[in-house]
């Protein structure tokens, strides 16, 4: 799965990336990457301690050297274009927490390869109200100034699996936050549940401690593939462009 992720990075024609990958103690995956891509240049942060996924998003971070940051799991797709656009949005529009729509995708494994069994669109305003309530931000393919860190420092740790949550709601107080209504990300779900955000046994504790950092009403645990599904909302959801062919 990083190889396609990567490779869909690179597809993309935007002519300046620079390519972090952060592996947190997996198996090593520099070989992988230099076989795979050999003419590209491709930096791979081997962490010698499994620390989480949030630390090795801050070691990412410190490593970063572009003006712009974007992230994306290596279990999900940017599909072409994505780079590009949103870089064209943040310059027209100006300096902000810029976000896509996305779909969330299941997919199950069959003659080696995925195969999708189901879509569904993920696509909300940037509402204040609705975000307290609720994370409608994907986090892969999100652009914003790396310049935001100055004000909002790094990522909270102590938020685990909220990390993305917690960090929407910190930049929405400092800086504007803006959608664009394309669903150019796939948020790929295997049967298994492999994507972080499908195993909400381990999410409680974490949902307590950020409920009282944002002095936020009691939430439920919920994630982005149960989200979109999610009858209370359904009044939320906004029409958007689909442009993914539905091909793995």
């Amino acid at each position: 799965m990083l190889a396609e992720c990567v490779r869909a990075i690179l597809a993309d024609p935007y002519p300046a990336k620079e390519i972090l990958v952060i592996n947190d103690a997996g198996s090593p995956v520099s070989d992988v990457l230099r076989n795979a891509f050999p003419s590209q240049s491709i930096r791979c942060i081997e962490q010698p301690v499994n620390r989480g996924h949030v630390h090795a998003r801050n070691a990412g971070l410190r490593e970063a050297t572009g003006d712009y940051i974007m992230f994306c799991d290596d279990d999900d797709i940017l599909l072409p274009g994505h780079v590009t656009r949103m870089m064209r949005q943040m310059r027209e529009g100006g300096d902000a927490l810029l976000y896509s729509d996305a779909e969330i995708v299941h997919y199950a494994h069959a003659k080696g390869r995925r195969q999708m069994r189901s879509r569904h669109r993920f696509a909300f305003d940037p509402n204040p109200r609705l975000l307290r309530q609720w994370n409608t931000i994907i986090p892969s393919g999100v652009l914003y100034p790396q310049a935001f860190h100055e004000t909002l420092g790094a990522f909270d740790e102590d938020m685990r699996d909220y990390w993305d949550w917690d960090f929407w709601l910190r930049a929405s107080e400092h800086f504007p936050v803006r959608r664009v209504p394309v669903a150019s990300v796939l948020y790929m779900v295997g049967n298994a549940g492999e994507n972080l955000s499908q195993n909400t046994s381990s999410m409680s504790r974490a949902l307590t401690r950020f409920i009282d950092k944002h002095r936020l009403d009691p939430l439920p645990v919920s994630s982005f593939a149960l989200m979109a599904q999610d009858p209370r909302l359904a009044p939320y959801l906004r029409p958007t462009r689909l442009i993914w062919d539905g091909m793995l």
